[in-house]
């Protein structure tokens, strides 16, 4: 990629307001058939102008095999830029600097180090337990990245991922 992003321009990505779409959940749940696996995408509006993307993968086979993509659009290109990624434990990682490997649940965070080495911009990644499937992985990812609900009168985020979940709008 040819822009480099600083981790202080990652970090204020991270905090910028980023209001979900009315029909938020409608979208994120019309997967399309790739090969091996479903997906589904939205775009957001962050509160600076940038536009985000939430990307959701799940293997069609291995429950545990997903991704909750959290990106956002290179300013004049086409390009994205992945800012967090959430990973099932469906593989084992390796953080090329540290040497360390591990076979968890694991979040992705894109840096400026990794970058720079020329690796993916989120190469590194650590182990987590805060989630174990792509429902509670879309809540973590609300809750690190400055989410919030369109202004008509719902709940917070993480009712209503609860509630469409267990098929409850």
């Amino acid at each position: 990629m040819a822009v480099i992003y600083s981790d202080s321009q990652i970090a204020c990505l991270m905090r910028e307001t980023k209001r979900l779409p009315p029909n938020w959940q409608t979208k994120l749940h019309q997967f399309r058939q790739k090969r091996g696996h479903k997906e589904a995408e939205i775009s957001v509006s962050g509160e600076a102008g940038n536009e985000f993307f939430i990307i959701i993968r799940q293997n069609s086979i291995n429950p545990l095999d997903f991704s909750v993509v959290l990106a956002v659009r290179v300013p004049k290109t086409n390009q994205l830029f992945r800012l967090r990624r959430y990973n099932g434990k469906s593989h084992e990682h390796t953080n090329l600097i540290e040497g360390k490997t591990f076979y968890d649940f694991h979040i992705h965070c894109a840096s400026e180090r990794y970058q720079r080495l020329g690796t993916r911009e989120d190469a590194y990644a650590e182990p987590t337990s805060r989630f174990d499937n792509y429902y509670t992985a879309l809540q973590c990812l609300f809750a690190d990245a400055a989410f919030v609900s369109s202004p008509r009168g719902q709940g917070e985020l993480s009712e209503e991922v609860e509630r469409d979940e267990h098929g409850k709008d």
